[in-house]
């Protein structure tokens, strides 16, 4: 399940990040990378990224970081983050 970034009034896509990743830490990653590319440079507004993910099979603690430097970004650009969990599914369901 890719991050889903979109403008939340006109509902406009705008990126689409990490299509086969459906693990939390991972599709944080994606987002970060995305944010400090290219979200940075997005005008003020109302936007969303909704990060869909499955939990770990494997997963002992830890996970992914919303680091402040994405906070920053995000509150400067006017981005909500939605957590959208799925359950587990195999990977021929995902297809």
């Amino acid at each position: 399940m890719p991050v889903n970034i979109y403008n939340e009034v006109s509902d406009e896509k705008i990126a689409l990040l990490g299509r086969d990743l459906w693990d939390l830490p991972s599709q944080i990653h994606e987002l970060e990378i995305w944010l400090l590319d290219r979200g940075k440079a997005l005008p003020k507004g109302s936007y969303v990224a909704d990060i869909g993910f499955d939990i770990r099979k494997d997963a002992n603690g830890g996970g992914g970081v919303i680091t402040a430097k994405m906070m920053r970004i995000m509150v400067k650009i006017g981005m909500d983050v939605y957590l959208s969990e799925y359950p587990t599914m195999n990977d021929k369901q995902r297809e």
